[in-house]
């Protein structure tokens, strides 16, 4: 409900599309105020992140920043924003021209690795801007005679809030303690064309070429980019801005869909894709199509009883199970029951992330439950729970569990 009133007071609708990020760049009471003061910013909170032990405070963050036997939590600011109002990568690069992200476990006089230089991200756009910009800074910094960046870039597993007396600091003490640690260096016009070049992030990825004037690309961004919700990073660029890739295909339309593994093209497609094209395709490369998981969400296979996936899904703590494929959260624990079958069982799906459709195959009449952004078979439903409520019978192999503390990490 606070939040909910802080949206309102700031003028920001309810239905404002919003992210969040955590910065570390020394002292948290300077990188609090300077990220409260840019439009856009929803709210800044000073608190500890990074870490390996829980419930961490000023005074534990203090006794760790010289024992190297522990990974002692960063001093961070929890930064939630409007997209809409202020993009990632000017949030982002705000960040590096604030500090000096070269100094390792210190910012000025501050030293300890509590004050080292931190991003953690939420999402995958996030982590691809950062390193891109990172890429970028370097380049400036190093002109400018600096050393190698030492920020470490990683998701944000959790982030604790700080102590009362540590929020808003500087405007409670309007002469409180607020060092300036810029480089001064800056990003300038020149390099606004080469923030947009890429190279392989490592893994699985897709990059997906595009041309100025190109309706069909428009189409496929419109109806399957920014819908986008998988686990699997996922690019837009010119063709001339991928930098260190290995293609195999003649990029002779757009847009072209490639389907990278650790720098190399294992696969393609040419030319506007649907939704289901897609997500089939993306199927096929991230589960494999020799895949139990393949087999049930595009061939309508079952599990088998009790397997292995069922067994390491049926106990799990609270939270919510996505679709494999797309991302899209479709089942919550709040609705799981053990019916003894020896498949997931569920009392309903989350509102809109499914559709039903007849299925009168093998001589039965049977409602098939389909995830309704990738297609993917994800069982039947019965009317045969208990208190006469429906069963939704589904498939563990197509599913990945999310735990409900975990859930703002969770690619968007």
């Amino acid at each position: 409900m606070k939040k909910i009133f802080l949206l309102l007071a700031l003028g920001i609708s309810l239905f404002a599309k919003t992210e969040t990020i955590v910065f570390g760049a020394g002292c948290f009471w300077g990188v609090e105020k300077y990220f409260s003061n840019l439009e856009g910013v929803i709210d800044a909170t000073s608190g500890y992140a990074g870490g390996d032990f829980e419930n961490p405070s000023y005074k534990k963050v203090l006794r760790y920043r010289s024992d190297n036997s522990i990974t002692n939590h960063a001093e961070v600011v929890e930064v939630v924003y409007d997209d809409e109002k202020i993009s990632t990568q000017t949030l982002i690069k705000h960040f590096w021209e604030l500090h000096d992200p070269t100094q390792g476990d210190r910012q000025g006089n501050d030293r300890g690795n509590n004050y080292r230089s931190a991003l953690y991200y939420t999402t995958p756009t996030q982590k691809n801007i950062a390193l891109q910009t990172k890429d970028i800074y370097q380049k400036l910094l190093s002109k400018a005679g600096y050393g190698k960046i030492t920020t470490e870039i990683k998701p944000l597993k959790k982030f604790y809030k700080a102590e009362a007396y540590h929020q808003d600091y500087l405007k409670k003490n309007p002469r409180g303690y607020c060092p300036n640690h810029a480089t001064g260096v800056k990003f300038d016009k020149e390099t606004k064309a080469e923030i947009k070049s890429i190279s392989p992030l490592g893994g699985k990825e897709i990059v997906v070429i595009e041309a100025a004037h190109c309706p069909f690309c428009e189409k496929f961004k419109k109806d399957v980019v920014e819908n986008y919700t998988g686990n699997l990073p996922l690019r837009v660029a010119k063709e001339s801005a991928l930098k260190g890739f290995d293609l195999k295909t003649k990029i002779a339309g757009t847009p072209a869909i490639l389907f990278i593994e650790d720098g190399h093209e294992r696969f393609s497609h040419l030319g506007y894709m649907n939704e289901k094209r897609f997500y089939r395709a993306l199927g096929e490369f991230k589960l494999g199509v020799s895949s139990e998981a393949f087999d049930v969400a595009f061939n309508k296979s079952t599990d088998r009883r009790f397997c292995k996936q069922y067994d390491l899904f049926k106990h799990t703590g609270d939270g919510v199970f996505v679709d494999k494929i797309s991302g899209d959260i479709l089942f919550d624990t709040k609705d799981r029951f053990n019916s003894g079958s020896g498949w997931l069982s569920f009392y309903k799906a989350v509102d809109g992330a499914t559709i039903e459709k007849t299925d009168n195959a093998f001589g039965m009449r049977r409602v098939e439950i389909l995830a309704k952004k990738s297609g993917a078979h994800l069982g039947h439903v019965f009317d045969d729970a208990p208190g006469g409520k429906q069963r939704f019978c589904i498939n563990a192999t197509v599913l990945e569990f999310v735990p409900r503390e975990k859930l703002k990490a969770w690619k968007k």
